[in-house]
């Protein structure tokens, strides 16, 4: 079947939005987790609270959302490699998180399943906006934190 004559299927559009779906759940459970162990170490080790430990917790978020997107990639590495798309499960979980992080891949999908590239590409765009605004919430608390500290009054704005 050529390019031209490929036409979107119903089933493809709605398992790219059970998949889109998939990943903003596991999104929706990742996200406030990690601020809830962060405030929660922060909290524990507020007698401690300095450069170190706040640098921690960015580190213990920044894990968790690797770890959050990394399961969401391979919800999709999994869907690939059910549907016979890929040979093996590696090679469906390359695919999966070239695609999702938009830097694309050598590797190329079925016609039958194609749409699916760019719809992995959406999901990662709006989980990796999400995360962003996660880490930045946290690192603006530890930003706050080191001016007080150094007394310096963070920015109005704040």
């Amino acid at each position: 079947m050529s390019a031209l004559t490929h036409v979107t299927s119903l089933e493809e559009v709605t398992w790219g939005l059970a998949l889109v779906a998939m990943t903003m759940v596991v999104h929706a459970i990742a996200m406030p987790g990690t601020i809830a162990v962060c405030e929660n170490a922060r909290r524990r080790h507020a007698d401690r609270a300095g450069f170190v430990a706040g640098v921690r917790v960015l580190l213990v978020a920044s894990a968790m959302i690797v770890v959050a997107h990394l399961v969401e990639v391979a919800g999709w590495a999994a869907f690939f490699r059910i549907r016979d798309a890929f040979p093996t499960s590696s090679s469906s979980y390359y695919y999966a998180l070239l695609q999702y992080t938009t830097v694309g891949s050598e590797l190329s999908l079925p016609d039958r399943w194609r749409l699916l590239g760019g719809m992995i590409a959406i999901a990662g765009a709006l989980s990796f906006a999400w995360s962003t605004a996660v880490l930045l919430t946290l690192a603006q608390r530890f930003q706050d934190e080191q001016l007080r500290r150094m007394s310096i009054s963070p920015p109005p704005d704040a």
